[in-house]
């Protein structure tokens, strides 16, 4: 079962607003947004995260197979699978390719493309270590997206919170994994 149900909401939105011109585009030459999805894991261990999208963009107004078409590919955990699953979907011609599970199919999706957009989701790791893109403010290439990175975003975010709430005096943070608790006086 997905921990991130609302971040998979969270994308479905993003999506509507990077393709809400295209939604009109559509109507008038009854072309399709067709999104490609990467992952690491299995259809059975990503079936809830595949359900939360299609419902997130059915509120939307997409409705798979009449206004959107989405492609799954799954590794089934054997990452030498990634290099030929991401060519399948650059082949397929995806506006969009979502990668999920990590480094290994967000490198395998860049390396068989550089033109589709590729949006990486809950990546774990600092996504400008890993050599994915170039900086979190402009990322550069066609790769995108979400990251859980916390402990190098975790001094900005109680910046931000003490301008939007000047007068706060202490500050827990709690977040697992790893644990980590902040206070600020």
């Amino acid at each position: 079962m997905s921990k991130y149900p609302k971040l998979w909401g969270i994308f479905a939105v993003a999506f509507a607003f990077a393709f809400g011109g295209v939604e009109a585009r559509a109507q008038q030459s009854a072309k399709v947004p067709r999104i490609g999805y990467l992952s690491n894991g299995d259809f059975a261990s990503e079936a809830v995260r595949s359900d939360a999208i299609r419902l997130a963009l059915r509120d939307l107004g997409y409705i798979e197979g009449q206004t959107i078409a989405i492609e799954n590919r799954y590794a089934d955990r054997k990452r030498d699978r990634l290099p030929e699953l991401a060519g399948e979907l650059a082949r397929l011609k995806m506006d969009i390719i979502v990668v999920a599970g990590g480094p290994a199919p967000i490198w395998a999706a860049k390396n068989a493309t550089k033109t589709i957009p590729i949006i990486m989701v809950g990546i774990p790791d600092d996504p400008v270590k890993a050599g994915l893109v170039e900086s979190l403010a402009h990322p550069g290439g066609n790769v995108t997206g979400l990251s859980s990175v916390t402990r190098e975003l975790g001094g900005k975010r109680l910046e931000l919170l003490k301008e939007a709430v000047p007068k706060v005096a202490r500050v827990a943070v709690f977040t697992i994994p790893p644990f980590q608790l902040v206070y600020s006086t």
